[in-house]
């Protein structure tokens, strides 16, 4: 295991112990990664980081994370991750459509325009924002082998080698799943090739 998965395992194994603290440390350890995957889905779609700031972010999906600690325990650097991509992803899909939903205060903003929206077409933004929301919300409906994939992959951004080992699966059946997902997400995703 890499030194982050096997500092977390550890941290899983003395809260699962009882050492509720370890918890806490557990969320401290994987924040960093937290705050990256938060930075670069607000890169993303800059229409949302307009309304909101990658620690926004950050912070209700690790108070999601932190409150479903107290009913969910995971065993494993494998279920933790899961859990929190869970997590960010539900809160990146709320941040889309509370800004962007039918009374969504970023689809009914007007602007002056300017040169970066006579570059654009009017509705290629808001398309953008549809598109992000329905891709996180496939990726929650795949089935668990290939959700975990793409969770550690493209979530997590691990090597599909640290993935193979957190999931425990050699690196060929880590590649089989990958290339399913990606094909599942390509066909319900309109066609679009999942990148």
């Amino acid at each position: 295991m890499s030194g982050h998965t096997t500092q977390l395992q550890n941290l899983i194994d003395l809260a699962t112990r009882g050492n509720d603290s370890a918890w806490e440390a557990a969320l401290r350890h994987t924040c960093e990664r937290l705050r990256s995957l938060a930075s670069r889905m607000m890169r993303t779609n800059q229409r949302v980081g307009r309304w909101a700031e990658t620690d926004d972010v950050l912070q209700n999906s690790l108070m999601r994370l932190h409150r479903s600690l107290a009913e969910v325990r995971p065993e494993s650097a494998r279920q933790f991750y899961g859990l929190a991509t869970t997590h960010i992803r539900r809160e990146l899909i709320d941040l889309a459509r509370k800004h962007f939903g039918a009374g969504g205060i970023g689809a009914n903003h007007h602007t002056d325009g300017g040169i970066a929206t006579e570059n654009k077409s009017d509705d290629a933004e808001p398309e953008s924002v549809e598109a992000w929301a329905k891709f996180h919300e496939q990726v929650e409906a795949l089935p668990e082998p290939e959700r975990e994939v793409v969770n550690l992959l493209w979530y997590e951004e691990m090597t599909q080698p640290e993935a193979a080992e957190v999931l425990d699966i050699s690196l060929a059946t880590l590649k089989r799943r990958w290339q399913s997902a990606r094909i599942r997400l390509s066909e319900t995703l309109d066609g679009d090739a999942f990148q």
